[in-house]
């Protein structure tokens, strides 16, 4: 073809990129372009502009991340240091495990019934070292479902525990540390042991006071008790760390550790505990003293429901054991249940030195006389008496004591209610008036120096000038007289005239002299109403006083300490205090006034004490304004002693001595001889005799004349000679306080 256009063709430039065009071209695909190389070749669009503002703040917020960072990995090296050389500060002041198991200031005392049964305790009890890897697997459970679910897996710390913690106090309206912690068990030992601060006397005034300072909360605490905590993880296995716990926590009633809780609430190891058990004890670790058993057994029961529930979620119960748990609630021992004797056992401890009982560093036992039986018996017989006999609310309170012929205490109930340790005992505490419950002094100062109970006085209006107060004139209490009577109807009806004549008649220094023999240690009356009863004196001691009567006239000292020793240790330290004295009054004198105190129950005043199956003696007493009423008594068996009255003084409301005293006493006594086969009183009965002439020598004035031949009376022209002429055991003596008085011979 031929070219009509002569110009030459226009020059084009090769296009850039041949190697890519020659590759397309190979490929068949002519000219076409490929999406890629249509994007590559289209125009770039101009990049957005940033908004100047956003740009300034975000290079801020860039830049104060940085400085934040840069300064927080440097503080948290820093603060790891610090907390890594404090935890390794209190690893090398650890000491071995055993070292802090037992680490009471004080120590205890246990003490021991007749039978050598555990019936109470005083100060902080340990019952010795126990182990978690032997332990009963209960108690390990209860203890970790219920303070540290997490407890083998943490390091001692755990901040999803404390965050929960927080946050439940923030949500209650507490502060985000005040209520629950959110320690760990780990850290709960770092409480028990102080941080290492051991316990100095001279700084704190009380061991009290040094462990609530252990205990106190808050931020400082927390930091404290991490790198401790820390070290504890760090030094002992997990076992040792709760062996330490099980050992140290205070469980209420003065148990420290789980196996003295175990003895005091449930009489058995802790290696024995059931699972309800397990778990009642577990739950005294958030207030030992609310949850305490002892103090309330339902709320205690309670929150172990909830352990045994705790328990069954974390699956250390099965759905079958958790069921028996709650069926079958733990129950205390006996001794715990009653908190029998709490009253004897501190009288016994204020018996013994301070340094060996209140104030000891050791663990003590001591061996006494209680007899829990009859122990039970007192105070079910009170209980049962004032829950029938007096309105409700009533605040009269009541004391008895129970106790043998030697003076051996064998019960002490020191007021209504079964009080706490170191509550006011009114058998041993209580100085009361003793009204007639005083007489037999009277007639046992009488009987010594040759009266028979078959004697007679005279009952008739009496006036006896007392000088420096003038005239006094005493009243049997109905205001009526009975003219010549008997020494034993006048013990047996309570009379006060003839009591005042025979007192001036045998002299007021040798009545005194009888009854500060006895054991009755007040200071007695100098003037002529000695006779009445208006000294004071403890029930303890005028029970011990009638204890002298019945073991044949001589002296007791009640006591309730058999021996004491350090456990452990063979030899007593100390041993019995008190037990029968001196001679007081002449056997036959002691018998012969039981039998005047056996014609009381019988006829006279005493009757509601009388016991169907066995002989008894005993005496009432009533105060001025009926303030203090008494009874007191005893078979061949026993003594016992009963008083009743208001603590603020109060006059007793329709109540006498031989009323509900006598009451308490009769349903005291048929408790305590329950078993025991009826034996005779030792007595002397009195031959009867003809009563004497009576002749009038004054307005106020009667005196008894001799009786008849044979039945001869001697007579005293003065006190002096009353006290110091007589002849012991002659039949038919008889002194006539008138002629003391008037000289009349």
């Amino acid at each position: 073809m031929s070219v009509t256009d002569n110009r030459r063709p226009v020059l084009v430039a090769d296009r850039r990129y041949a190697a890519a065009r020659k590759a397309a071209a190979g490929s068949g695909g002519g000219s076409r372009k490929t999406p890629a190389a249509k994007a590559k070749s289209a125009p770039r669009r101009p990049a957005p502009r940033r908004n100047p503002v956003t740009g300034f703040f975000g290079g801020i917020l860039r830049w104060m991340l940085r400085m934040i960072w840069g300064i927080g990995w440097r503080v948290a090296f820093l603060l790891a240091i610090i907390v890594g050389s404090v935890t390794l500060y209190f690893y090398q002041k650890l000491p071995e495990v055993t070292a802090l198991l037992d680490a009471r200031a004080r120590g205890s005392v246990t003490l021991l019934d007749r039978n050598g049964q555990v019936f109470a305790w005083r100060g902080e009890t340990f019952g010795g070292q126990i182990d978690a890897a032997s332990v009963s697997p209960n108690l390990v459970n209860a203890i970790v479902a219920t303070e540290d679910r997490r407890f083998y897996w943490h390091a001692g710390v755990s901040p999803r525990g404390i965050l929960s913690a927080i946050r439940i106090n923030l949500s209650e309206g507490r502060g985000p540390l005040e209520g629950n912690g959110g320690s760990t068990i780990t850290q709960q030992v770092s409480k028990l042991l102080c941080l290492g601060v051991p316990y100095d006397p001279v700084q704190w005034t009380s061991e009290a006071e040094y462990e609530s300072d252990c205990r106190k909360g808050g931020i400082v605490r927390k930091l404290k008790e991490m790198p401790f905590a820390f070290a504890l993880e760090a030094k002992y296995t997990k076992n040792e760390i709760l062996t330490i716990y099980l050992n140290r926590a205070y469980l209420g009633a003065g148990a420290r550790g789980f196996e003295a809780a175990a003895q005091r609430y449930f009489g058995k190891s802790a290696n024995q505990v059931t699972p309800a058990e397990a778990a009642m004890l577990a739950g005294l670790l958030k207030a030992p003293s609310y949850y305490a058993p002892t103090n309330n057994l339902d709320r205690a029961r309670a929150r172990a429901g909830v352990i045994v529930g705790l328990m069954e979620d974390q699956a250390y119960l099965t759905v079958e054991e958790a069921a028996v748990a709650r069926a079958n609630p733990a129950h205390l021992s006996d001794a715990a249940a009653t908190r029998s004797g709490g009253f004897f056992a501190d009288w016994v401890m204020e018996s013994g030195p301070a340094f060996l009982t209140s104030e000891t560093t050791e663990d003590v036992i001591i061996r006494t006389t209680l007899d829990q039986t009859l122990q039970r018996a007192a105070e079910t017989a009170l209980a049962d008496v004032f829950a029938t006999k007096l309105k409700d609310g009533s605040r009269a309170q009541a004391a008895v004591v129970v106790m043998s012929s030697d003076g051996a205490v064998r019960a002490m109930v020191g007021g209504r209610k079964i009080e706490e340790a170191g509550s006011f005992n009114r058998a041993t505490q209580a100085l009361r008036q003793t009204g007639s419950a005083f007489k037999p002094f009277v007639y046992a100062a009488a009987l010594d120096l040759g009266y028979s109970p078959a004697d007679f006085v005279d009952d008739s209006p009496l006036t006896i000038d007392i000088p420096g107060s003038g005239p006094w004139t005493p009243a049997n209490y109905d205001r009526e007289f009975r003219g010549v009577v008997t020494l034993t109807e006048a013990l047996q009806d309570s009379l006060n005239i003839p009591a005042v004549r025979v007192s001036e008649a045998v002299g007021r220094d040798l009545v005194r002299r009888v009854a500060s023999d006895f054991g009755i240690k007040s200071d007695l009356a100098a003037g002529p109403a000695l006779a009445l009863g208006v000294s004071e004196s403890t029930l303890i001691d005028m029970t011990g006083a009638y204890a002298g009567i019945l073991n044949g006239g001589s002296a007791v000292k009640p006591y309730g300490l058999v021996d004491l020793r350090l456990q452990g240790d063979d030899a007593p330290l100390m041993g019995q205090d008190g037990g029968m004295g001196e001679r007081v009054i002449s056997d036959q004198a002691a018998q012969e006034l039981t039998y005047m105190l056996s014609q009381v129950v019988e006829k006279g005043t005493g009757r509601r004490a009388a016991l169907p199956d066995r002989q008894v003696a005993g005496k009432t007493g009533t105060t001025q304004a009926a303030r203090d009423a008494w009874f007191i008594g005893y078979s061949a068996d026993y003594v016992a002693g009963v008083w009743m009255g208001y603590d603020d003084n109060t006059p007793l409301t329709g109540v006498t001595g031989g009323g509900l005293p006598a009451e308490i006493w009769h349903e005291v006594m048929v408790r305590v001889h329950e078993g025991l086969p009826p034996a005779p009183l030792p007595m002397i009965i009195p031959a009867p005799r003809l009563p004497p002439q009576v002749q009038s020598t004054a307005p106020d004035e009667q005196i008894a004349q001799p009786s008849p031949p044979g039945q001869a009376v001697a007579q005293a022209s003065s006190q002096e000679n009353a006290a110091t002429t007589g002849q012991k055991g002659q039949e038919g003596l008889f002194r006539n306080v008138l002629n003391a008085l008037s000289g009349n011979n």
